[in-house]
């Protein structure tokens, strides 16, 4: 049986890609108005969070022994130029033989 498209067909998928679309630009402003409140309130925190963090560094840095710089200084240079092992890329298999494997499967 061949289904005819009726004008309440039409109405139909048209309110259900309307609603669809208006669920879409309500979530879009959402999103927006979250964003500008976070922008706000980040700012508010980030300025206080940088002047106490700047003077908890310079007084650690201060306190830091020459060791201890020196091997942040080596830490840095390590990662930085990805001084690791250097590995071959070549993998290996041996085949380990089992005696149940011929139980299992007598043509084996």
């Amino acid at each position: 049986m061949i289904a005819t498209i009726t004008p309440t067909t039409w109405q139909m998928t048209a309110v259900g890609i309307g609603v669809v679309f208006a669920i879409l630009i309500i979530l879009v402003l959402i999103l927006n108005i979250f964003t500008i409140v976070a922008k706000k309130t980040t700012k508010s925190v980030a300025v206080v969070a940088s002047d106490y963090s700047t003077k908890q560094q310079a007084k650690a840095f201060e306190q830091a022994s020459e060791q201890d710089k020196a091997a942040v200084a080596v830490a840095l240079y390590l990662y930085f130029n990805d001084a690791h092992d250097l590995e071959s890329g070549v993998l290996t298999h041996t085949y380990n033989f089992h005696h149940w494997r011929r139980e299992l499967n007598p043509h084996l």
